[in-house]
């Protein structure tokens, strides 16, 4: 048996309300853990329990109460070799009184691309962080004063719908296919402060198909769903990048909604930029998903199923 004594502040926040956590915990260490006072136990010997409560007291202590995906995430980066190596070397963004940190390997890579790359493509699956980094770094540019304006693009496509189905004018027919992008946003800012941002031009809504013919300056242009995006109309946002403009690219190749899924332009993207000075190619991983533990598992079931059907047609 070892054992582990938090701090007070720590405990609260490590275990979660009613050591809500300790269920969490005992399945990701695969032992039984028990708690007296701020002392938590391990049935069993197990090489990142100490290091792990270390890590998550750190994280507690700067962040408060600590949820699944948190706690996943350390986990991960203490019992994989090569996320172990990096594990100390983070980077992070901050935005109104808000820090957030990377959770895997490949993340902070996308963030240190974030600071130094004109152009930034990110693919991989589902929960990997590629839109909420992406929002939460374009935020902190435009309230820091870097740049003027955050552009958000999405390519209208949803189920082989067209914008023309949906009631309303242009901006209540985009509200379902953004509103992932406004929940990043809200992680950070209130409902109101977006409103007056939006009204102000600070924060500018468009689908794709409208980006043609711009040149956009002093700003961070955000395609996100780019899976979607023709080969024509990613030729097209890549081109218009204009002075002291930062352009970010997010996309899951394996979500394909074209009616044609050979028309996509993200892969081709990322296969004839990759190399370039200035522009920076990061592909997630199922190892990356930290949108919970359950998620990753299904993102890895998918992976490795059209592995198998791939095998099985040559």
């Amino acid at each position: 048996m070892e054992s582990y004594v938090f701090s007070p502040q720590a405990a609260s926040a490590v275990l979660g309300p009613n050591d809500s956590n300790l269920s969490y915990l005992e399945a990701l260490l695969r032992t039984d853990l028990s708690v007296r006072g701020t002392s938590i136990s391990s049935s069993s010997q197990s090489p990142v329990f100490i290091p792990l409560m270390k890590r998550l007291e750190k994280i507690a202590e700067r962040n408060g109460t600590l949820a699944e995906p948190e706690i996943f995430m350390e986990y991960q980066l203490l019992s994989e070799p090569e996320a172990e190596i990096k594990a100390e070397e983070r980077t992070f963004i901050s935005v109104q009184g808000k820090s957030i940190y990377p959770k895997s390997a490949e993340q902070r890579r996308f963030m240190n691309a974030l600071r130094h790359d004109s152009v930034v493509l990110a693919l991989g699956p589902a929960g990997t962080g590629k839109t909420f980094i992406s929002i939460i770094w374009a935020l902190s540019e435009v309230l820091s004063g870097r740049r003027s304006k955050l552009l958000l693009a999405r390519p209208v496509v949803e189920a082989g719908e067209s914008l023309g189905f949906l009631p309303g004018d242009l901006q209540q027919k985009l509200s379902p296919y953004l509103r992932p992008l406004y929940d990043a946003m809200e992680y950070v800012l209130n409902p109101q402060q977006i409103k007056r941002m939006e009204d102000a031009g600070t924060i500018e809504i468009a689908p794709l198909a409208y980006m043609r013919g711009r040149s956009v300056n002093n700003a961070v242009m955000i395609l996100d769903e780019a899976q979607n995006a023709s080969r024509s109309q990613m030729k097209m946002f890549l081109t218009r990048l204009g002075e002291n403009s930062q352009l970010v690219v997010s996309g899951d190749p394996s979500q394909i909604d074209l009616a044609r899924k050979s028309e996509s332009g993200l892969e081709e993207a990322a296969s004839l930029l990759s190399g370039i000075e200035g522009i920076s190619v990061i592909r997630f991983t199922h190892k990356d998903t930290i949108r919970s533990r359950i998620v990753r598992d299904i993102v890895r079931a998918y992976a490795e199923g059209n592995d198998e059907d791939n095998q099985d047609d040559c």
